[in-house]
């Protein structure tokens, strides 16, 4: 694309938190974006209501909560990349609502997922956390008893998607047998065997691994029931989300011996930043590995999380093409020779792209081209313009009823 946005890059305010990988910085930075500042760590509400005025883009990770508040007090963002899998953290209504596009990372960290997934089910069923733990203390604990392999043992997967399947792949490579189950039909990869319901997974596997995203719907999927469930000496591994799992039901079953172990890498509670105090009923309970939510957290995965949403939110930003958003609805249209390109956002009512066109006829201003998208709250217009007219376009186009936003891209 030959033509650059309208509004200069240096002027244009980042705003990364949370460790955002140096990726991501340099992207920007050798794309001419030279107003970013980086902070390590999340920022509570009150703080970034504060630091959001005059920032036109927000990086964050899973910490940062992007609520309603801020988002009002936000008058110039145009894009949230959220660096991570997730965007839950975000108010994704208020951001729709706001013109605010939102994208994420939903594939660039399933293999570290899966691959932690897989190497914790090898720690809890050879029962290396307890005998790591009498080494440390100076205790020579060398015993068969209570340890197996994973080959001809049966893993359940709940919710197989991205990362779900990328487990059922890597499990079979170790000789388990693979089961799942998922709200919606999903064809199974190599020999794994879908189940009708999450009781039938329960029931056989020998590992339970959670792949399931926050949801009402998921809200305690694991509780003291769906543990009874459960076979006699069962690992749980969740690496989903901290609200999937009754934690207080989950420590019971542990301490009575109705489940042999659990991996746990998600809480109901997390702190905000390295080096705060941390606790949970898990702790000190035998044959439990818990860990500070770093399933996606290897170099490669922060990596590749950086170039993806960088990408998008490039494309965003300079050629106004959605793909990926959850809240703009999604347009990409190849840049336009002898054009301006204008992106109009507005709330969905009848006859916005009619007043529209109507307002720009009027005044003799040629529409070389046009699309429109839209869901259920907001529309989006793509629109090249007369380069000769833009500005007095611009102008007709922020008093069409039902605007939310009106950018000149270039």
């Amino acid at each position: 694309m030959s033509q650059t946005t309208s509004y200069p890059k240096e002027k244009i305010n980042i705003l990364f938190l949370e460790n955002i990988s140096d990726t991501a910085f340099e992207q920007f930075a050798s794309n001419g974006y030279g107003s970013i500042k980086k902070l390590s760590g999340a920022l509570d509400e009150a703080t970034l209501i504060k630091e959001i005025k005059n920032v036109h883009l927000l990086g964050i990770r899973s910490k940062t909560q992007v609520t309603a508040a801020v988002l009002a007090a936000a008058n110039k963002l145009q894009a949230i990349g959220c660096f991570c899998i997730g965007v839950n953290q975000v108010d994704l209504t208020a951001a729709t609502k706001a013109g605010v596009a939102v994208f994420n990372a939903p594939y660039s960290n399933t293999r570290s997922v899966a691959e932690l997934v897989i190497g914790a089910a090898v720690m809890l069923m050879r029962r290396v956390l307890d005998k790591n733990t009498a080494a440390h203390n100076g205790i020579w604990y060398k015993d068969a008893k209570g340890s197996y392999e994973l080959r001809g043992k049966t893993l359940g997967i709940i919710g197989y998607g991205n990362i779900g399947t990328q487990v059922s792949i890597l499990a079979e490579a170790f000789g388990l047998k693979v089961l799942y189950y998922d709200v919606e039909v999903k064809l199974p990869l190599g020999n794994a065997t879908p189940c009708k319901t999450m009781k039938e997974v329960l029931q056989q596997a020998d590992i339970v691994t959670l792949h399931v995203p926050e949801t009402p719907a998921t809200f305690q999927l694991i509780g003291k029931q769906q543990l009874k469930w459960c076979k006699q000496g069962a690992l749980l591994i969740n690496y989903a989300r901290g609200t999937v799992v009754d934690i207080d039901a989950l420590a019971k079953a542990l301490h009575d011996g109705v489940l042999g172990g659990a991996a746990i890498d998600v809480f109901p509670w997390e702190p905000e930043k390295n080096g705060d105090a941390f606790s949970t009923p898990l702790q000190s309970l035998p044959n439990v590995l818990l860990t500070p939510h770093i399933g996606g957290s290897t170099e490669e995965a922060q990596r590749n999380i950086g170039v993806d949403v960088s990408s998008k939110l490039f494309q965003y930003l300079e050629k106004g093409i959605t793909n990926g958003s959850h809240t703009v609805p999604p347009i990409a249209l190849p840049p336009v020779d002898g054009a301006h390109r204008i992106l109009h956002i507005h709330n969905n009512k009848p006859g916005v792209l009619s007043a529209i066109n109507t307002q720009l006829s009027n005044h003799n201003i040629n529409i070389v081209g046009q699309y429109l998208k839209t869901n259920d709250s907001i529309g989006y217009v793509v629109l090249d313009v007369d380069k000769r007219l833009s500005n007095k376009a611009i102008d007709l186009l922020k008093q069409v009823k039902e605007t939310i936003k009106v950018r000149m891209l270039y």
